[in-house]
């Protein structure tokens, strides 16, 4: 591997509007107007768009309200997925050190490549004619020392441009950006800090580790404070598996009953364990994520005794902390979105059995379902608690 010696050598690329860009790609009419992919709840939406205030998990009604001109179009993953291969394409030609983060973004190593290709700068302006030649999107470079600097030069970047940080402007760049450019900094915990005076980057670096610690807890303290500094070790991993794999759905602001709900989280449960039995992978942590009504946020997470894939014990172990988290739901007003991700994963060749050695109840059920579904594609079969409702899409993702 690479290493940077200090300088910048870490890019990271991030699609512009990655959905909304594709349309406007593919339907010239689209182009220069304001387009929304989804219909309930907002996918995606182009700058025009943006402009107006649309947001992505924003409810469908909401943004045709801030954009009664907008052109709304459902969403074609396949689509989606075609263009991100295309541009994956385009970073393996770039360097052999990708790392994907998404199907829209990614981070990439060019150290060492300068007798080849150029200086960080000259490979990144490479990169992104590449990209608009080829694939005909608009595609974001941040240029780093760091990864966690590279993604935040990209963000402030967009759309359409090339960031640069060198190396000895690290502090003059990051320090004046507000506290909510930092991994980790949500709602919640922006109003904590403003309430406490701390508003930028700046503002953090100068609190004490310790009493950032006091005030957000040991973990986000040490995590933050060291952001603040741009401390950030990590390399460029290359072939990373996913340490846990899981599927959210945007449920917009309309009145959700509990059934509505509970078919939400049969619909996820079923494309992450699929997903999960595809990549052969087990897991033993489960954990639920919620938003809510007032954009809070919160999680419930409950460790299985052994590692599964299996769908009717994952589905029950979701319920459970559904249930237990009821009472913080009613308090505040519903959910916006839920999500289900299994973590702690492992190969599931390397699990060792427990006794007795019985199957689970309902794994070969599982894997005749697999089967239909690989064969036949996702709707062909359903469950009957799913028949009629929305549950969300499925969307394109790196593989598991």
């Amino acid at each position: 591997m690479f290493v940077s010696d200090g300088l910048a050598t870490i890019l990271h690329a991030d699609l512009d509007a990655f959905y909304a860009s594709v349309e406007q790609r593919d339907d010239p009419r689209l182009r220069g107007r304001p387009v929304i992919v989804g219909g309930g709840v907002v996918l995606a939406a182009s700058y025009e768009a943006k402009a107006f205030g649309v947001r992505t998990a924003m409810g469908g009604a909401q943004a045709r309200r801030l954009c009664p001109g907008a052109v709304v179009v459902p969403p074609r993953l396949a689509a989606y997925t075609e263009a991100s291969k295309a541009v994956f394409a385009v970073f393996e030609d770039t360097t052999p050190l990708v790392e994907g983060l998404s199907i829209d973004e990614a981070f990439l190593d060019v150290g060492g490549l300068g007798r080849v290709s150029g200086t960080p700068v000259e490979i990144a302006v490479a990169l992104r004619r590449a990209v608009r030649e080829r694939v005909g999107l608009a595609i974001t470079v941040g240029v780093a020392r760091t990864k966690f600097l590279a993604k935040v030069a990209s963000a402030v970047g967009k759309p359409d441009g090339l960031l640069v940080v060198p190396p000895d402007q690290e502090m003059a760049f990051l320090h004046p950006l507000p506290v909510e450019r930092l991994w980790g900094v949500g709602p919640v915990t922006a109003a904590k800090l403003h309430q406490r005076g701390i508003r930028t980057v700046g503002d953090m670096a100068r609190v004490e580790e310790d009493n950032l610690t006091a005030m957000l807890g040991r973990a986000s303290g040490h995590h933050l404070h060291a952001l603040a500094h741009n401390r950030d070790p990590r390399r460029v991993e290359v072939g990373r598996r996913r340490r846990s794999i899981g599927s959210q759905c945007a449920l917009g602001r309309r009145p959700k009953t509990a059934a509505d709900i509970d078919a939400t989280l049969v619909a996820i449960v079923d494309r992450v364990t699929r997903r999960m039995r595809r990549a052969e992978r087990v897991g033993r942590t489960v954990t639920l994520r919620l938003r809510f009504d007032d954009f809070t946020r919160a999680t419930r997470a409950h460790s299985l005794d052994r590692a599964t894939a299996h769908t009717p014990t994952i589905l029950a172990t979701v319920r459970r902390l559904l249930a237990e988290a009821g009472p913080l739901i009613r308090e505040r007003g519903g959910l916006t979105l839920v999500g289900v991700a299994v973590g702690n994963l492992d190969d599931r060749g390397a699990v060792q059995l427990t006794l007795p050695f019985d199957r689970q109840s309902g794994s070969a059920l599982d894997t005749v379902l697999d089967d239909v579904h690989e064969r036949f594609g996702n709707g062909a079969i359903s469950r009957a608690v799913l028949l009629g409702r929305s549950t969300g899409f499925s969307v394109p993702m790196l593989p598991d």
